[in-house]
């Protein structure tokens, strides 16, 4: 999978030291969350993951549990470039809490990751190679220093036969992103585990189905599609005629 990552966690304390005491998640309690955190969207129970794998669920798919003291979700709909701009009911609901958002995808080397505390942000950093510093507020956390120092520099490797060049940015995101999934969360994806992170093939959560009652399902998709066909009509075959002009024809 690499590391991808589309996480929201709410937590009345310490994440880490809260989900290494986190049992088995009730449905009831979290489908109650769910329905808060989603209004007016259509939610079906369908089948959970587990937090190393549910933080980057399929399209259309939320992984989410409720323990009392914290909450976590799983949503590619939360990896945002600018995570100021999550939505303000997600953050309101962190009134009195901290809430953490964090995004990684490999495959660009994107790293977004925020913290608010009883809904105030602290701290927000977005970045990849292709679009540069997209977002940097509020001072670093202690496990970014050595990066902004100089000390992570980028290790990249460049294909056989591929003149190496800079590294765009001073570290590489996904690097931070690991360190900064350890130190908000407890865990990692990719990186080393170390013997106090949080066990995420233990931590079972629960899934759901999200539908927009509002947007395009499958049969909106069709209809939308056999209406384009009819609008376009049917096909309109062409063959160059002696003086080299496009002439119509029937196709045959």
């Amino acid at each position: 999978m690499g590391a991808k990552t589309g996480l929201l966690v709410y937590a009345d304390g310490d994440i880490p030291e809260l989900l290494r005491r986190a049992g088995a998640a009730d449905r009831d309690r979290t489908a109650t969350m769910m329905r808060r955190l989603y209004p007016g969207r259509g939610i079906e129970e369908c089948e959970g993951s587990v937090l190393s794998d549910g933080v980057y669920p399929p399209e259309g798919t939320v992984y989410a549990a409720s323990w009392p003291g914290v909450e976590v979700v799983g949503d590619r709909g939360m990896m945002i470039d600018l995570p100021t701009q999550l939505p303000e009911h997600l953050v309101a609901a962190s009134a009195g809490r901290r809430l953490v958002l964090h995004n990684m995808h490999s495959v660009v080397d994107w790293l977004a990751f925020a913290v608010w505390e009883d809904g105030r942000l602290v701290r927000s950093l977005s970045l990849s190679p292709d679009d540069g510093v997209m977002e940097n507020i509020g001072e670093p956390f202690p496990f970014e220093l050595p990066y902004w120092a100089g000390d992570r520099s980028a290790d990249v490797i460049p294909w056989p036969d591929e003149d190496e060049e800079p590294y765009p940015l001073p570290f590489h995101p996904l690097e931070l992103g690991e360190d900064a999934l350890r130190a908000l969360c407890g865990f990692v994806q990719e990186g080393r585990p170390e013997d106090d992170d949080v066990n995420a093939d233990h931590i079972r959560l629960h899934g759901f189905r999200i539908r927009d009652p509002h947007g395009s399902g499958p049969a909106k998709k069709e209809a939308a599609l056999q209406g384009t066909g009819e609008a376009v009509g049917p096909p309109r075959f062409y063959t160059f005629g002696p003086d080299g002009l496009l002439v119509e024809n029937d196709g045959v």
